[in-house]
């Protein structure tokens, strides 16, 4: 049958169909009543022949234009969701017919309350409204799509079941909500796709994944899987009812940080998957004596050496591990095991990369336009632009996602300091001041305050971390009193305080001896964290190891007695992976820690001593219960600064305590006077010098009996030795 060719003046609708840019696809595809009688069209560029569906049966379309356009007219009923029948072009079986639901038949699903909301910032759930879902309507399934791109043209579902051609599945936009949708009957669950967008002004096509998909390709490629019906099962409960409980201000807190793919390996250098991740880390992490696993970022990224911090995916788990259920099980694992789990999340910037956010629409739509607020110099990335309502909508819904769908017990928010500032890390002039003409960012204050009140009132027990490392007040404390409400904060000060102390020759540390005790002045002003992170053992920084001076003997014995420092200083703890091994070289993301050390007596020695540490910490009230309050920690003597020696009392809340005494000299110090708070008899419970952990065992084997005797504030003493570089704790046993 001989097609017609049609002027775009006569027939400016089909015009825009053809050359990709038809705005409103329901005004011309599908069923439409013209005088008496219906007008159906359908566009099918591989396509033979094409039949519809009506109530005499299947009736042959006209083909209206060559590139596929097919059209029906006519008086017979048609049903109200008709199908159609196609024949493709040079199918080697010319008997196959392919049949299925005009999506075009279908009305729009999206609630106008939905998209108030989202316009509104208000839609904390925007992943359950936006992205594909599995969707069923007069018991025809099917997924819907939907996706925001305000200044959009033409939007449409592109991928293998259409060809890639943008003008076959294009979307409809609700109103001026910037939301497009389309419900696809019968596209197949683990299928990809993108979104081609036209931008209405300049007419650029760009090629998007899906920002709300939940299952990306594996890189390099990038298009998003639709998703499958999930067939996991939670059996959690108990540990999801316990934490709505949990008295986290007053619990033990330490923190085992990973980086998923360079934890540990296969032999052939391949990733563990999740469950694989599972079989292997829960039974070290408990052999260890950590509460949670605090995993670096796994939300879907395009490079391995970004660790997972320009990310792509802020639905969507990396699939370089496995699947959302992979995850899934790997969470589900952790809880039934007693293990917290605990994400690495990004909202403070997003990578250019051309498929993902970055002008999304043609325009800087998550983004600011103007680089001096939308731009990252240091990073190369854009800043999220918080001001947004749905940004924010987007931002919100993303953290609800990560806990409320994958059980997850809280977030450590990334480079927070890169948004409370809006002259972060910029010279004058490459800056804009706020309405107030100050430099702090307003929109991420207020965004960062609306993340807290969601997590803490919709998920009873789970945390937020804030990464931060100015003096910024009150980022720990309840926005009702005017904080950031964050549960808890990094103690950057005290790392950088710590690790440049230890740095020190010790011959040279008593002209630093304030970098251990400035921390006390402000300790309880936040719930504070102390972290020894990725951060620190990458970039030239050097391993923990590689940090210590010294010799062989003294790099080891320093470690172990800054680990003994970190334990039992007041704040809850976190430690990266491969600190525990004394691993000599930097962390490099292409490989796996070296797990061979722990064939030498010094490397093991390290590990054993944060495992007698780790428990001790867990089982002692005295180094947990009061981590935050100013009554959990008392000086002994903080002033022999001579010796490079401090000594510190913890309290648990019921007044019993632990004694902590360190050396951070080579030098063993005999008769070695301490008040103490308590008459009795008093046992060394821990010390790093052991040769157990590969010291040399100058200690006090036998009990330590105290005496009348006054010091400093006490009004009895204990004479001990202490071995060089190194930290002992004792426990009192009562008289």
């Amino acid at each position: 049958m001989k097609s017609k060719q049609l002027s775009p003046v006569s027939y400016p609708l089909q015009h825009e169909l053809l050359t990709a840019r038809l705005h409103d696809p329901f005004a011309y595809l599908g069923a439409h009543p013209v005088s008496n009688e219906t007008v159906v069209r359908t566009f099918l560029p591989h396509a033979e022949k094409v039949w519809l569906q009506t109530e005499a049966g299947f009736t042959e379309m006209t083909c209206a234009h060559v590139d596929g356009l097919f059209e029906w007219r006519g008086k017979d009923s048609i049903p109200k969701f008709y199908r159609i029948r196609m024949r493709k072009k040079n199918d080697a079986a010319p008997e196959n017919l392919h049949e299925f639901y005009d999506p075009y038949s279908f009305p729009l699903q999206i609630s106008d309350l939905d998209l108030y909301l989202f316009n509104e910032g208000k839609l904390h759930q925007a992943y359950r409204m936006l992205g594909a879902h599995h969707l069923t309507i007069n018991d025809i399934a099917g997924i819907r799509f939907s996706v925001w791109a305000p200044n959009a043209e033409r939007v449409s579902v592109v991928g293998d079941h259409n060809g890639w051609d943008g003008r076959v599945h294009p979307m409809a936009v609700h109103h001026q909500s910037g939301v497009w949708e389309l419900f696809i009957p019968g596209f197949p669950g683990h299928g990809i796709y993108k979104y081609e967008i036209r931008n209405r002004h300049s007419g650029e096509i760009l090629l998007k994944t899906d920002p709300f998909a939940n299952y990306h390709e594996i890189r390099p490629n990038n298009a998003a899987y639709t998703p499958t019906h999930s067939s996991f099962t939670w059996s959690d409960d108990l540990w999801m009812n316990q934490r709505k409980h949990w008295d986290w201000l007053h619990a033990p807190l330490n923190l085992y940080e990973i980086h998923v793919g360079s934890w540990k390996r296969h032999p052939d250098g391949k990733f563990f998957n999740y469950r694989e991740l599972a079989h292997h880390l829960i039974p070290y992490l408990l052999e260890m004596g950590y509460t949670h696993v605090e995993l670096l970022p796994i939300s879907e990224h395009p490079l391995d050496e970004s660790w997972g911090y320009q990310t792509t995916g802020y639905f969507a788990v990396t699939s370089r591990y496995g699947s959302p259920e992979d995850f899934k099980f790997f969470i589900n694992a952790c809880h039934q095991a007693n293990i917290g789990v605990i994400l690495d999340w990004v909202p403070a910037h997003f990578p250019q990369d051309s498929f993902s956010l970055a002008r999304f629409d043609g325009t800087a739509l998550y983004e600011h336009e103007d680089p001096r607020l939308g731009f990252h110099h240091d990073w190369g990335t854009f800043i999220f632009n918080y001001g947004r309502n749905e940004v924010k909508s987007f931002l919100l819904s993303s953290a609800h996602y990560w806990l409320n769908n994958f059980h997850l017990d809280g977030l450590r928010v990334d480079a927070v300091a890169s948004m409370l500032y809006l002259d972060y890390s910029r010279q004058h002039g490459e800056w804009l001041p706020n309405k107030y003409g100050g430099r702090e960012n307003l929109e991420a204050i207020d965004f960062l305050r609306e993340l807290n009140i969601m997590v803490h009132d919709a998920f009873p027990g789970a945390l937020t971390f804030a990464e931060e490392s100015t003096a910024w007040p009150a980022v720990s404390r309840p926005t009702y009193v005017g904080g950031l409400g964050f549960s808890m904060k990094w103690n950057m000060g005290w790392m950088n305080d710590t690790l440049s102390y230890i740095r020190q020759d010790p011959i040279y540390r008593r002209y630093h001896h304030n970098q251990l005790t400035f921390n006390q002045l402000y300790a309880y002003s936040e719930n504070f964290v102390l972290p020894f992170s990725h951060d620190e053992v990458v970039h030239g920084k050097g391993s923990l190891l590689g940090k210590m001076p010294g010799d062989a003997w003294q790099k080891f014995a320093n470690l172990r007695l800054l680990l003994t420092y970190q334990m039992t200083c007041p704040g809850k703890k976190l430690n990266f992976m491969g600190n525990e091994l004394a691993q000599a070289r930097e962390w490099q993301v292409n490989q796996q820690l070296d797990w061979n050390l722990l064939d030498y007596k010094l490397h093991r020695g390290v590990q054993l001593a944060i495992h007698d540490l780790n428990h001790l910490y867990l089982e002692t009230p005295a180094l947990h219960q009061l981590d935050f309050e100013q009554e959990g920690f008392c000086w002994a003597d903080c002033n022999d600064a001579d010796q490079s020696v401090i000594s510190y009392l913890r309290y648990a809340q019921d007044g019993s305590f632990s004694l902590i005494v360190l050396n951070f000299t080579p030098v063993p110090r005999e008769n070695y006077r301490i008040g103490v708070p308590a008459r009795g008899i008093y046992h060394e419970v821990f010390n790093s010098d052991s040769t157990y952990y590969g010291g040399g065992n100058v200690g006090n084997p036998k009990q330590i009996f105290s005496v009348a005797e006054p010091w400093l504030e006490y009004q009895d003493s204990v004479i001990i030795t202490l071995p060089p570089l190194a930290g002992i704790i004792l426990a009192l046993t009562p008289a």
